[in-house]
């Protein structure tokens, strides 16, 4: 363990009262602070010294639960859009939302974010424009937004390897001094891959400020947890890698928002990377083109539906009086707008210019580009001419 990297953590643990190697190890049970029928939990024997989290302030509940209402619809109209013919595929994360507003909510203009292809409504959340967000999806354009504009890595298919884009990031910030937090999510299917442990391994050695952010949904595509890892939990693997780990529900938009707030606070006041899992369901397929009841039952999503972040947050701001019925009208014709901005942007035609093939490969094109590129242009002459 690096000098830097045993400084932050003896810190961090001295901080909250308690030994560096019980700040490292996740807390015994899992961090709740709402239940699933949306109560706040009070009673027990209490949550472990350095564990504890307060409630976040009532304005960042509210805010944080109209991005939780968008994102459900922005999962919902993406779907529909897929099965209408507009996107070629779309990975939902419907059940998962409460994951990705929270890692959105506690950034700062200046941090980034890295995501897999199933975080678009943390992307959307983080403020790229949803029909943006949405291009990579139907096959057009490069990626659809600007990373460096907005912040946020762009969404690909291969399998973790934004891991080591975020710590290249978070490497390339502290030296060049700035203050700025990384945040990199993944799915429990991630962790099996070697990128994982040489993202982790290269973020405590070099003690970056990152978080790695596992959303495990129970299931690397049909592979569930179980044929993956039989460690305690995913969250115990930090310890491994000389970082602090953590496991929240990741259906209690409370406890998240508590968790990466606290978190983010941490690594940017140089505690050194931390890994958080947070335990959540993935509700439907893992793409239009899969069929989950080869591999799980219906009762098994039955019991996750009973867990629904939306339903469990809606429930406790109504109970704690937060939010009217007025607010609630008022969060879902956002919904609504943001919908509508998703259909009549995808439902417009795309025509492509092939020239485009060559024009973002190289800052300045190769003379052999440029050959082919005039190439190109011939043969569209003649096409056109005959």
């Amino acid at each position: 363990m690096s000098e830097d990297t045993r400084t932050g953590i003896t810190d961090a643990a001295r901080s909250f009262g308690i030994t560096p190697e019980d700040y490292m190890l996740p807390a015994r049970d899992l961090i709740q602070m709402v239940d699933p029928e949306g109560r706040l939990l009070g009673a027990g024997p209490g949550p472990e010294p350095g564990h504890d989290y307060p409630v976040p302030a009532d304005e960042d509940l509210l805010e944080a639960y109209r991005r939780l209402v968008v994102g459900r619809r922005i999962n919902d109209q993406n779907s529909a859009l897929v099965r209408q013919g507009r996107m070629a595929v779309y990975p939902s994360s419907h059940g998962q939302e409460a994951c990705q507003v929270a890692v959105a909510a506690c950034l700062e203009e200046g941090d980034w974010l890295f995501p897999t292809y199933r975080d678009t409504v943390a992307v959307i959340s983080r403020g790229v424009p949803p029909v943006e967000a949405m291009t990579v999806f139907r096959g057009d354009w490069h990626g659809g937004y600007h990373p460096g504009k907005h912040k946020v890595g762009i969404q690909s298919t291969p399998l973790t390897t934004q891991l080591l884009h975020a710590v290249g990031a978070a490497h390339a910030a502290r030296l060049r001094g700035e203050d700025t937090v990384v945040v990199a999510l993944c799915g429990d299917g991630a962790t099996s891959e070697g990128d994982f442990h040489e993202a982790l391994n290269f973020a405590a050695v070099f003690h970056l400020p990152v978080i790695f952010f596992v959303q495990n949904n129970q299931y690397a595509i049909s592979v569930p947890l179980a044929r993956q890892t039989v460690a305690p939990s995913l969250a115990h693997k930090a310890v491994g890698y000389g970082m602090a780990g953590e496991r929240v529900d990741g259906n209690d938009l409370v406890a998240l928002l508590a968790v990466l707030e606290r978190g983010v606070r941490l690594v940017r006041g140089g505690a050194g990377p931390l890994l958080v899992e947070a335990q959540t369901y993935r509700i439907q397929a893992h793409t239009n083109a899969d069929d989950a009841t080869r591999y799980r039952e219906d009762a098994e999503v039955q019991e996750w539906l009973a867990k629904d972040p939306v339903k469990r947050m809606r429930s406790y701001l109504t109970g704690r009086g937060l939010l009217a019925d007025e607010l609630q009208a008022r969060f879902e014709q956002e919904a609504e707008q943001v919908a509508a901005e998703l259909r009549n942007g995808l439902n417009q035609e795309i025509t492509p210019d092939p020239q485009d093939l060559f024009a973002h490969v190289y800052t300045v094109p190769t003379p052999q580009l440029d050959e082919q590129s005039a190439q190109l242009a011939e043969e569209l002459i003649r096409e056109e001419a005959s």
